[in-house]
């Protein structure tokens, strides 16, 4: 009698929610509308305890264990509570599988917030209800061409059927910095300088009587020492703020949810316009849904951000990595003036900008504007950042004309404008004349250099505009028969297009789709998802094709051989298709050949008139197709011991085939020509890529009681690249792109130093300038005596759609109303090079402690780094394995310590819930060359972020 009551509930509730355009029964829930999501996630709370937490998918939501094609999801509504932050994507690697910055190593992905393509930064984490990853081919491609190398999809949160729930949160932490680059002061700069000059045969610059005053520091004024990164000028950490308010509830025809957020930060400069450097962001959201009747629902949402950075008019950290410390003093000042030098107090009295009435703006001929000047009295900015969203949908029950068919449609207008305000001053800054009298500094007269000017007009600029559209129709069918075959089907017109200023094109996303899905008593599975794309860089009569994939699932679990078992779940399932992307086509037309007017010109014989010609640039390819995405993918999901272990792996094969290039190896010499230049050389698909790797996940929960558990996990991801077709010509085979990775890193082998003349005489030439002794000599790969180009072979990978092998560690340990819980990640496989300015130092650039370590023929046997010289040193300073490194490391991301009040202190008031946390981001890094990867240079220093918060729920 139990079994048979609880059947027909059952069926009574599977009824009722067909009713409002869902499928619901034992084996699947697809969705029709995201405005049912909050109540049948209740429903199937309260009925379904196994694998039924719903995901996102292609234009549907179905349960977790029936996920088809590789989607891993994560709901962050849950994570908030014990992992509070204010990027959406914030460590997403630790908890989804084959994620690491980009998507299976494909180096870019579509982003979709509630079904638009949109920016995952600003939409706040507190706004989220789900994020899901597509990665598979049969999960992306249903959303056409752009969606070919994964779609990240953020869902909203969104309103249920319920009483109205007020949640409050606010933090405030502060930001300090992990590290600064460290530069040589005045005196140790201008004493290597004098040796760099040297090297290279000249004379020494610097006295050592300067250079002593200098280093004494009695008159920094007049012999001054700048260290950009001083406390005069930088502080040891700048506050951040933000708080949150949702309001929610609704009944059974309408529901609602909102959000309203702020968020604040300041900045680490010091001294004057800067001190008021704050970044400020104000957002809101609502999302409503209402049933008109019993065949109409429909939902409106909208949301708005207001992004406000005030600064100043230069950028600080850029000239705090070429400022050379001995240059200029800052400021001047007043009291160390002659008092019969009248020019001198003339300028101080006419003057606009007196800094703290004490100090005139300080400067030289070379240096007429700089950055503490301008910060001091060059004016400040404003820089303005609006976006506006806005979507609806209707959904229309069907059931009329058949059990479970629904209709939807879809509509987005989202607007982003930027741009900003500034009031710019000009300045005048001075070069003091000194004298000694008696042993006293003063100064005898001052050049003036610029004149003081504050027009007060307000100056608009660097705007920019972006305008997305978007739209798609849906009809759906979701039914199950018999209680065992659960059929579903889709079919779709998609369509977005995002116009942006400065772009005639406009990036567009246009396609057909199609899903039919097959579901056996949860056993069997099979799903196709096919789309035909429209692509406009395409010539006519290529500019649609067909992309097919298809997916198959078996859920051994449900065998009576598997039944009884360690296996609470086991499925194995496969992914195989071809998606036709133009993502990797840069520009329109490119199938079209045209000559230029403006590119090829000469002087002519004997007027010196500029002759024109017109220069054939490439030919025509009519036949020009889409790359595809060629794919297969096997895996594997498993639960056991009661839910205790569950883990998953996925291994991957795509190719891209038929990327785009220019042949020269198929086509005869004379299709182009370097001068004069010609070219009828056509794009053609030609190259291909191809990825392999396998990611996977295992998560341990253990309930030790009702008051205490603990969680642990682990996904990771291990990928590798091959460049497995290419266009080349190289002279010697070690230089062939084919075969080696699409994130090759090409430079010299280097071979230490050359130890003196005779070293150099006897080794093969470099054909990067003259060398000396002390600097880098290098092997010549292909013996012709000579170094160049040719002598360049494969040196590492750069990692650049993500390290190749990658590793997310998340952990939860509950006690009562306590919680720990910690992120960490580790990356592995990949090389840099140090290539920026603090290591490649040359002529004048500023000096960073590594030359420390430079050769000098006392040095030669211990020497880390080249002979200093005042020359361009391009034999030195280019791509060789002298200049690279490891960037394996592992990060400590992030730690939080949450307490829940218990319900009992709180009582029966208006306060359901209070809670407060702390905790910690980018706390360490271990690693070789952590001090290497953990340096920002020529921009805002990396910072460690320590928070506090509260939240309650009324």
């Amino acid at each position: 009698m139990k079994t048979m009551k609880y059947k027909n509930i059952k069926k009574a509730v599977c009824l009722s929610i067909a009713s409002m355009g869902i499928l619901a029964s034992p084996g699947i829930y697809l969705f029709a509308h995201p405005n049912n999501i909050s109540f049948s996630i209740a429903l199937q709370d309260s009925l379904y305890t196994d694998s039924t937490e719903l995901v996102q998918v292609a234009f549907r939501k179905v349960k977790k264990k029936d996920v088809m094609g590789e989607v891993s999801a994560i709901n962050i509504n849950n994570l908030l509570n014990k992992n509070y932050t204010t990027y959406s994507l914030d460590n997403l690697d630790a908890f989804i599988p084959g994620y690491n910055g980009n998507i299976w190593g494909t180096g870019g992905y579509l982003l979709l917030v509630d079904g638009f393509p949109r920016d995952a930064n600003n939409v706040m984490p507190t706004e989220i209800e789900e994020i899901s990853v597509m990665k598979g081919i049969n999960a992306v491609a249903l959303y056409g061409s752009l969606a070919s190398k994964g779609v990240i999809y953020i869902t909203t949160k969104r309103g249920q059927e319920d009483n109205q729930k007020i949640n409050i949160r606010t933090n405030a932490g502060i930001n300090t910095p992990i590290s600064y680059p460290k530069y040589l002061g005045s005196a140790e700069y201008m004493t290597l300088y004098n040796e760099a000059r040297r090297n290279d045969g000249l004379p020494n610059l610097y006295s050592e009587e300067t250079i002593y005053h200098h280093a004494v520091g009695i008159n920094p004024y007049r012999y001054p020492n700048v260290d950009y990164y001083s406390s005069d000028y930088i502080k040891n950490s700048f506050n951040r703020y933000d708080a949150t308010a949702e309001v929610s509830g609704g009944g059974d025809k309408t529901k609602y949810y909102t959000n309203f957020g702020f968020w604040s930060a300041g900045s680490l400069l010091n001294f004057g316009e800067a001190k008021g450097n704050t970044s400020n962001r104000f957002n809101m959201r609502g999302n409503i849904d209402s049933r008109l009747n019993s065949i109409m629902s429909l939902n409106v949402d909208a949301s708005a951000s207001f992004y406000t950075q005030k600064g100043v008019n230069t950028d600080y950290w850029a000239a705090a990595a070429t400022g050379r410390p001995h240059r200029f003093s800052p400021l001047i000042p007043i009291s160390m003036l002659e008092e019969a030098d009248e020019n001198s107090w003339t300028y101080v009295n006419t003057t606009n900008f007196l800094v703290n009435g004490q100090y005139l703006l300080g400067g030289s001929q070379l240096d007429q504007t700089n950055a503490f000047a301008t910060i001091y009295s060059g004016g400040s900015s404003r820089h303005m950042n609006r976006q506006f969203q806005f979507n609806t949908g209707l959904d229309f029950d069907l059931k009329g004309i058949t059990e479970g068919l629904t209709f939807q449609t879809a509509l987005a207008i989202d607007y982003q404008n930027q741009y900003n305000q500034s009031y710019n001053n000009t300045y005048a800054v001075y070069q003091a004349a000194w004298n000694n009298y008696n042993g006293e500094d003063l100064i005898s007269s001052l050049t003036k250099y610029g004149e003081d000017r504050r027009n007060g007009v307000q100056n608009i600029g660097g705007s920019i505009y972006r305008q997305t559209i978007g739209m798609n129709a849906r009809l759906n069918y979701f039914r199950t028969y018999n209680d065992n075959h659960h059929v579903s089907a889709i079919l779709l017109a998609n369509a977005f297009q995002i116009t942006r200023s400065a772009e005639y094109h406009k990036q567009s996303n246009a396609n057909l789709g199609l899903h039919l899905g097959y579901n056996f008593a949860n056993k069997y599975y099979a799903d196709f998802s096919g789309a035909l794309p429209h692509s406009a860089k395409l010539p006519e009569g290529k500019r649609k094709a067909f992309s097919p994939t298809l997916s198959l699932a078996w859920r051994l679990s449900e065998e009576e051989f598997m039944k009884g078992g360690i296996f609470n779940d086991l499925r194995f399932k496969a992914s195989a298709g071809i998606v036709n992307t133009d993502v990797d086509i840069e520009q329109f037309y490119m199938y079209q050949g045209y000559y230029t007017y403006q590119e090829g010109a000469w002087y002519s014989w004997a007027d010196g008139q500029l002759v024109h010609s017109f220069d054939r640039v490439r030919g025509d390819n009519k036949d020009m197709t889409y790359p595809k995405r060629r794919e297969f993918s096997f895996g594997f999901e498993a639960n056991m011991f009661n839910n205790l272990i569950s883990y998953n792996a996925t291994y991957f094969y795509n190719q891209m085939n038929g990327l785009l290039t220019q042949p020269s190896t198929i086509y005869p010499m004379y299709f182009m020509s370097y001068w004069p230049v010609y070219s009828d050389l056509p794009y053609v698909n030609y190259n291909i890529d191809e990825r392999k790797g396998v990611d996977f996940g295992i998560n341990i929960n253990k309930s030790f009681n009702s008051s205490s558990s603990l969680s642990l996990g682990v996904n990771g991801l291990y990928y590798d690249t091959q460049a497995s077709k290419r266009d080349e010509i190289f002279e010697f085979a070690y230089q062939n792109r084919t075969g080696k990775p699409l994130d090759a890193i090409w430079g010299l082998q280097s071979n230490g130093f050359y130890r003196d003349q005779s070293d150099i005489d006897n080794s093969a030439t470099s054909s990067f300038g003259e060398v000396r002794p002390g600097d880098i000599k290098y092997i010549d790969q292909n013996g012709d005596g000579t170094i160049d180009t040719r002598d360049e072979i494969y040196l590492g990978k750069g990692g650049w759609a993500g390290a190749p092998f990658s590793l997310g560690f998340n952990i939860t340990a509950k006690w009562k109303n306590l919680t720990l819980f910690a992120v960490a990640t580790s990356r592995n496989g990949a090389n840099a090079l140090r290539n920026n300015s603090y290591f490649w130092v040359d002529a004048e650039d500023k000096y960073s402690e590594v030359v420390r370590n430079r050769w000098t023929p006392e040095t030669s046997t211990t020497a880390t780094y080249p002979r200093l010289t005042t020359n361009n040193s391009d034999n030195n300073y280019r791509a060789s394995d002298f200049w690279m490194y490891s960037t394996n490391r592992f990060d400590l991301s992030k730690v939080q310590i949450s307490y829940d009040f218990p319900k009992s202190i709180l009582g029966k008031g208006i306060l359901r819930e209070l809670g407060t946390y702390v905790n910690g981001f980018n706390l360490m890094t271990f690693a070789k060359e952590r001090e290497t990867m953990q340096l920002s240079v020529g921009s805002t220093p990396q910072t460690r972020f320590f928070n506090f918060g509260v939240k309650a729920l009324f």
